[in-house]
C-alpha cells in the first residue's frame, strides 16, 4: 500500500469513527478497544507526512488535543467539535482527489477562474498567515467560503444619527466611543445579569441596557468577558428604538456592535453586514476578508437555467452574493436574500424528488401478497374495530406493498391513534408473502414495548417475535442472530443493535421504524441495506408541519391517523403555579385513592450548576417521605440500567406503584392505561411538542385523565406556549406553533436529525419560497429526472451533496 493510500484509508477510518459518533447522538462511543475519544485523540495527536502544509499539520494536532477534552464536553459542544473535525477531513480528502495542476516546470499554474474560488484566502491581498488563522476559528479556509459565508444581520447607516437629536419612537443607528462598561447581578433576582454601557459621540451621552435571565450569566467569568468586550474607548455601533427611562433617552434592546479600528468610519453610510464570530474574531477581520474576496463572486457558475431566472424575477447567483454581503439599498437585499433562500430549497427538494423518483424506478422492488388468511385471522383478534382514518391508511400502504415499486411512506399520527397496529398489518403482509421483517425503536424501552404488543398479538397467530438490543444477553443475542440469518426466525423488534455489522437477515423484506425522526438518515438506510431493496414503513407520533415534512421527509409518501379511537376523552390541560401545590397533591390523591394511578415528570435527575432544579431523585425522596407516603412510588431515570428501567415500568404497568417520578424517559414507550394524572414540573423548559408527547402518557383508557403543567414563569412568551396546551389536543397544531414559537432547530432537538444546513432560510417566514421551490423541481424533475440536459444544476447538485459530507439529509 503506498503512502498516498494509507493516508486515505486513514481519513476513511476517521471518518466512519466520525459519522458513527454523530449517529448515535454523541455519547462518546465504546469500540473494541477504546473508547472514541481516546481513539480520536491518539489518532490526531501526531500530524501525518501526507498533510499538504503547515497550517493543516498544526490544525490536526489542535483537534486531537481537543479531543482529550471530549468526555467533559456538554453534548452541544461536542456536536459542535466533531461537525468542525468532518468539514477538516473532508476538505483534506478533497486536495488529495483533486491535486493542483502544474507548469512544465513542476510549479503550480494559476488557477481557472472557477477554482480560484477552492483556494486559500492567503492567495488574496491583505489576508496573511495571522488573519487567515482567525478565520479559520469560523472553519473559512477558502475563498468560495467565505463568499459563502452570509450575514446573520445588518446595521443600517442609513438611520445614522447622533445622540443629541434623537426623539423617542425613532429607529436609529449610533456610532460613539465606549465611556463606561459595567456588568453585574440585579439586587433584586440573582438569576438576572444587567450589561451597562455608556456611549459619547461629541454630542452627548446616552447609556444603554441589555438584560441577560439564567445562572450561567451571573458567572464572574461570563461577566468579565463582557466588559472586556467593550474596553474604554471603543467605537460601537449601536441600534435599536429610541424610549424614554430613569436614566434619560436610552434604545429598546439595542444592538451591538464594535468596530474594528482599521475599519473605515466615515464611509459608514449604508447597510453593513453583521456575521457570527467566534472568540478572538473581530466583526473587521471577517468584513476585511469578505471585501477581499468579492471581487471574485464572478467566479460561481450560476446553475439556475436562465428560464427559471426570469419567470421567477431572480437575481443571477454572482449579483445575489455580491448584494447578500454589501446591498445598495433594503430591497436589494431582500433581493440577494430571495434568490439564496430559493437555491437552499430548491437544490434541497430537488434531491429529495430525483432520489425518490429513483427508486420509484427501481425494479428490484417486492411485489406483496396484499390478501390472505394471516391478515383476516388478525383482524378477528383484534378487540376493537379500525377508525375510519385507520382503515384509509392501511389501503395506503397495502397499495405501496403490492405495487412492485419500494414502499418509501411515512405514517403520522397523534399519541394514541393506533400507528402501531396499522404496522402490524403491514408486517403480516411481508411475512405471508414469505419474507422476514424488522421493527426498529430509538430506545430500549420502546423497544420492548413493541416487542411486547408484538408478542400478544402474533403469539397467536404462532408467529415467534424476538428482542435485539443492548441488553439482550450474549448467548441469547448470538441464537437470535444465527436464526435470522438463517432464515428460521422471521419477526425482529430492536434497537440501534440491529445496524450494527454482525446482524443479518436471510430475506428482508420490510422495515419498520418507530419515532424515525430520533435516527439520522444513514442508520434507516443501514438497516435498508440488509435486504434486497425492502420496503420502508417510519413512523412518528411526533406530527410534523407541512414545511418541516418536505424539508426533512420529501422524498416519503406521508399518510396522516387524524383520528382518535373511539372512547377517548380528551385530556384535561391546566397551566398552575406553586401557590396550586395543595390543590394539585390533592388531585393526584383522589384519583389514586379511586384506583387510578399518576406520573410527576421533571427534567433533571440531579442538580445541576447551569439550571436550578430539583433533581428527581430527591424529589422522589420528599414524595415518597412527606407527601405521598400512603401510596407507593416508583423512580425512572436515563441513568438506569435496562433492566432496572423495565421492571420499574413493569411494576407500574403491573399496578404495583401507584405514583411514578421520572424524567423524560416516560416520553415514548410506556402504555398505562390506568394511568390519569400527569404533573409535570418546570413546564416552561420543554417544548410544546415535547409536552404534547408527555401528555400523552395519559388519556389512554376510558377514564378522564388530566395533565397539569407547573410553571413560575411570569415570562409572557413562556406562559403563551404553555396556553396552546390547554386549548387544543391536536398534535397538528400544536406542531405547526412550536415550529413558529420555537423555529425547527430547536423543534427537532440538538442532533437535528437529518435536519439540513439552511444558512438564510426560515422554515416559518419562508414557507412561501419553499413551496415555490418544490414545483420548480418537481416540474424539472418530471421532465429530465437524470438532469441529463442541465449539466450545471446536476454538477451543482452533486457539489451541495458533497459539502453534507455523508451523513445528511440526501444520502
Amino acid at each position: 500500500m503506498s503512502h498516498t493510500e494509507a493516508f486515505a484509508e486513514l481519513l476513511q477510518r476517521l471518518h466512519r469513527a466520525l459519522a458513527a459518533e454523530a449517529d448515535r447522538g454523541f455519547v462518546n462511543l465504546k469500540g473494541s478497544r477504546q473508547y472514541f475519544a481516546e481513539f480520536l485523540s491518539e489518532t490526531l495527536a501526531t500530524a501525518p507526512g501526507g498533510l499538504e502544509d503547515k497550517d493543516s499539520a498544526r490544525r490536526w494536532q489542535d483537534l486531537g488535543a481537543r479531543y482529550a477534552r471530549y468526555a467533559d464536553l456538554e453534548n452541544a459542544a461536542r456536536a459542535h467539535l466533531v461537525a468542525e473535525t468532518r468539514r477538516f477531513l473532508h476538505r483534506i480528502r478533497r486536495s488529495l482527489e483533486t491535486p493542483a495542476p502544474e507548469r512544465p516546470n513542476g510549479k503550480p499554474t494559476a488557477p481557472p477562474e472557477a477554482a480560484i474560488l477552492d483556494q486559500p484566502m492567503t492567495k488574496l491581498g491583505g489576508i496573511g498567515p495571522k488573519l487567515a488563522a482567525q478565520l479559520e476559528k469560523l472553519g473559512l479556509t477558502t475563498i468560495g467560503q467565505v463568499l459563502r459565508y452570509y450575514p446573520r444581520d445588518y446595521l443600517d447607516y442609513s438611520n445614522r444619527t447622533t445622540i443629541k437629536v434623537c426623539q423617542p419612537g425613532e429607529m436609529v443607528t449610533l456610532l460613539g466611543q465606549v465611556r463606561r462598561c459595567r456588568c453585574f447581578t440585579s439586587p433584586r433576582n440573582h438569576k438576572l445579569s444587567i450589561f451597562t454601557l455608556t456611549l459619547g459621540d461629541g454630542t452627548g451621552q446616552m447609556q444603554l441596557s441589555q438584560f441577560f435571565a439564567g445562572t450561567r450569566f451571573t458567572h464572574r467569568g461570563w461577566q468579565e468577558a463582557q466588559m472586556k468586550q467593550y474596553p474604554r474607548g471603543a467605537t460601537v455601533a449601536a441600534s435599536g428604538l429610541v424610549k424614554r427611562s430613569t436614566t434619560g433617552l436610552t434604545l429598546q434592546e439595542p444592538q451591538l456592535e464594535v468596530l474594528d479600528e482599521g475599519e473605515d468610519l466615515q464611509n459608514l453610510t449604508k447597510i453593513v453586514p453583521v456575521y457570527a464570530l467566534a472568540e478572538g474574531v473581530g466583526a473587521g477581520v471577517v468584513r476585511r476578508a469578505v471585501k477581499a474576496a468579492l471581487p471574485f463572486a464572478n467566479a460561481f457558475t450560476d446553475p439556475l437555467p436562465a428560464a427559471v431566472r426570469t419567470s421567477l424575477g431572480l437575481l443571477d447567483l454572482p449579483g445575489a452574493i455580491r448584494a447578500v454581503h454589501y446591498p445598495e439599498s433594503a430591497e436589494h437585499k431582500l433581493q440577494a436574500r430571495r434568490r439564496l433562500v430559493f437555491d437552499e430549497f430548491f437544490f434541497l427538494q430537488l434531491g429529495l424528488l430525483q432520489r425518490r423518483h429513483r427508486q420509484k424506478r427501481q425494479s428490484a422492488g417486492i411485489a406483496f401478497r396484499t390478501r390472505g388468511e394471516l391478515i383476516e385471522q388478525f383482524y378477528k383478534l383484534l378487540p376493537f374495530a379500525f377508525t375510519g382514518a385507520q382503515k384509509r391508511v392501511v389501503e395506503e400502504v397495502l397499495a405501496d406493498l403490492g405495487s412492485p415499486e419500494p414502499m418509501n411512506r411515512l405514517i403520522q399520527g397523534d399519541v394514541g391513534s393506533g400507528k402501531t397496529v396499522v404496522a402490524v398489518v403491514a408486517m403480516l403482509t411481508a411475512l405471508q408473502s414469505g419474507y422476514q421483517t424488522a421493527l426498529m425503536a430509538p430506545t430500549e424501552v420502546l423497544a420492548e414495548q413493541h416487542y411486547q404488543k408484538l408478542v400478544q398479538w402474533l403469539s397467536q397467530l404462532h408467529l415467534p417475535v424476538e428482542l435485539v438490543t443492548g441488553s439482550v444477553r450474549a448467548a441469547r443475542r448470538r441464537d437470535v442472530l444465527r436464526q435470522l440469518a438463517s432464515g428460521e426466525l422471521n419477526v425482529v423488534v430492536g434497537t440501534h443493535a440491529l445496524i450494527q455489522d454482525g446482524v443479518q437477515f436471510a430475506n428482508l423484506g420490510l422495515v419498520v421504524i418507530d419515532e424515525q425522526h430520533r435516527f439520522g438518515v444513514g442508520q434507516r438506510a443501514r438497516l435498508q441495506n440488509k435486504g434486497r431493496n425492502p420496503d420502508l414503513l417510519t413512523m412518528t407520533a411526533t406530527p410534523i408541519p407541512r414545511t418541516l415534512a418536505l424539508t426533512l421527509h420529501g422524498d416519503l409518501d406521508v399518510s396522516q391517523i387524524d383520528e382518535l379511537p373511539p372512547g377517548r376523552k380528551p385530556v384535561r390541560t391546566t397551566v398552575v403555579t406553586p401557590s396550586e401545590r395543595t390543590q394539585v397533591n390533592e388531585l393526584i390523591r383522589r384519583q389514586i385513592l379511586e384506583g387510578r394511578q399518576a406520573y410527576i415528570v421533571l427534567p433533571l435527575i440531579e442538580e445541576s450548576e447551569k439550571v436550578d432544579l430539583r433533581s428527581a431523585i430527591e424529589e422522589h425522596e420528599r414524595l415518597k417521605e412527606k407527601i405521598f407516603a400512603e401510596f407507593r412510588l416508583g423512580l425512572l431515570h436515563g441513568r438506569l440500567k435496562s433492566e432496572e428501567k423495565e421492571a420499574v415500568i413493569g411494576a407500574f404497568r403491573r399496578h404495583e406503584l401507584d405514583l411514578l417520578v421520572s424524567t423524560t424517559v416516560v416520553e415514548v414507550g410506556v402504555d398505562v392505561p390506568n394511568a390519569t394524572v400527569m404533573l409535570i414540573e418546570h413546564a416552561e423548559r420543554f417544548g410544546l411538542a415535547q409536552l404534547h408527547q408527555l401528555r400523552g402518557r395519559v388519556g389512554r383508557g376510558a377514564n378522564q385523565s388530566f395533565c397539569l403543567l407547573m410553571s413560575a414563569t411570569k415570562t409572557e412568551s413562556a406562559l403563551q406556549r404553555l396556553r396552546v396546551l390547554e386549548q387544543s389536543n391536536d398534535g397538528f397544531l400544536i406542531a405547526e406553533m412550536d415550529l413558529r414559537l420555537r423555529g425547527p432547530g430547536e423543534v427537532m432537538g440538538t442532533r437535528q436529525s437529518g435536519l439540513p444546513d439552511m444558512v438564510l432560510s426560515s422554515l416559518v417566514e419562508d414557507q412561501d419560497s419553499l413551496e415555490l421551490a418544490r414545483r420548480e423541481a418537481q416540474s424539472l424533475i418530471e421532465r429530465d429526472p437524470e438532469l441529463t440536459a442541465h449539466p450545471l444544476l446536476r454538477a451543482e447538485l452533486a457539489g451541495r451533496l458533497d459539502r453534507l459530507m455523508d451523513g445528511a439529509i440526501l444520502n
